[in-house]
């Protein structure tokens, strides 16, 4: 499902707001006050028989199926280059329209969860690629998710002090974060929303970043002063980057963190988040169907399932996205009334520093863990369908 800027202005002329679409064939959805403040012909959320759904621009139920890490240059090796020039023209339009549109939607996936791969994972010096472009984005034609580089306090970083949220200059960098990002993207009805840090370090640190220590001691959680100062360094952090969000795009969810679930998170986060996002998004390996449950049952709100996978290392060093595992995990999912969606941590193309991809450097397919993951895909979008009024 893809949506152009023609099906939106199409929409928009059909109906005049959320409200009147619910006379068009979706009186049984109820749509959910959000961030927006015009959603009408753009992603939104809604809510029928108490379970959570997003709403497409269209008005029907939509449940993100994404695949994350989707970047061209492992197959700019030296020794693989000529598959970039040769194959492609040494056209980004070309790769997208040729290779990853078809790719995404035959293993049944509907959403782009997330463009960027890590490219070093130097202690000193770890990096992802670049965010696809707009215009990238459009020739991809498929719905999306983007991230904003708000701040760099994620969990593997280790070179960047944490950000001052009560600073004039963080409040200068994220609306200089929107400019940049969103006004590009405003008007588009392929994006669903926006995330913010990859696995925020509120709490918690890694061996790495130790240096730096958590954006809050969490011995400070033993006193009730302790928790609302956690509480007024939260609210500050997603009020100043909900209004440079909303200064210049009034119409997609924002998606917000994408939290560790085996790192540790406190109701003072989630309850000084709520006002300023719209879903609770999770980074798990481990254990994603109780922990977004758990956190739908606190929150009430809708979570989704933005990161993760299970691997089956080879004897090479090479990993393998175990798609019977994401299979059973998805199908767990679908149970949990929260649930939106689930972004599988891809990757498109298995690179030399993560190893894991569901195509290899020479572009030859996975296709025993391809068919387990198109399978659960397919059968999540049957589900979808069963809900059809």
């Amino acid at each position: 499902m893809t949506f152009s800027n023609t099906t939106r202005r199409e929409f928009l002329l059909s109906t005049t707001s959320i409200a009147a679409s619910l006379s068009l064939g979706f009186p049984h959805i109820s749509f959910a006050k959000t961030t927006q403040t015009k959603p009408e012909g753009f992603f939104t959320l809604g809510k029928k028989d108490d379970r959570w759904w997003l709403i497409g621009p269209d008005g029907k139920r939509f449940f993100t199926l994404g695949l994350n890490h989707v970047d061209p240059a492992t197959i700019r090796y030296p020794e693989n280059i000529d598959q970039w020039r040769n194959g492609y023209g040494n056209s980004m339009k070309r790769w997208l329209t040729e290779s990853v549109a078809p790719n995404l939607k035959n293993w049944g996936f509907n959403t782009l969860g997330w463009n960027q791969e890590v490219i070093t994972s130097k202690p000193l010096n770890h990096r992802h690629s670049r965010h696809f472009t707009r215009e990238e984005y459009h020739w991809l034609n498929m719905p999306y998710c983007h991230q904003l580089p708000f701040a760099d306090f994620h969990q593997w970083e280790s070179e960047t002090r944490n950000p001052d949220f009560f600073s004039e200059g963080f409040a200068d960098w994220c609306d200089h974060v929107a400019r940049e990002h969103c006004v590009p993207l405003a008007d588009d009805p392929n994006l669903i929303g926006y995330f913010y840090i990859d696995c925020p370090c509120w709490l918690h640190v890694r061996k790495h970043n130790q240096w730096k220590g958590p954006l809050f001691d969490s011995q400070k959680l033993k006193t009730e002063s302790g928790k609302a100062e956690l509480r007024r360094l939260a609210r500050q952090y997603y009020k100043v980057t909900h209004d440079a969000i909303r200064r210049y795009d009034q119409h997609h969810l924002i998606l917000g963190d994408r939290y560790e679930a085996n790192a540790p998170l406190t109701m003072e986060i989630i309850d000084s988040a709520r006002p300023f996002v719209d879903v609770l998004s999770f980074q798990d390996f481990r254990d994603p169907v109780n922990h977004l449950h758990e956190w739908h049952r606190k929150s009430k709100m809708p979570v989704l399932w933005a990161d993760g996978a299970r691997g089956i290392k080879q004897d090479d060093g090479t990993i393998r996205n175990d798609g019977n595992w994401y299979a059973k995990t998805l199908s767990a999912l679908r149970k949990n009334p929260g649930c939106i969606g689930a972004h599988l941590c891809g990757a498109y193309y298995r690179n030399r520093v993560r190893r894991r991809g569901l195509l290899d450097e020479n572009e030859q397919p996975d296709i025993e863990m391809i068919n387990a993951i198109r399978n659960a895909n397919l059968l999540a979008e049957d589900w979808v369908k069963s809900f059809s009024e």
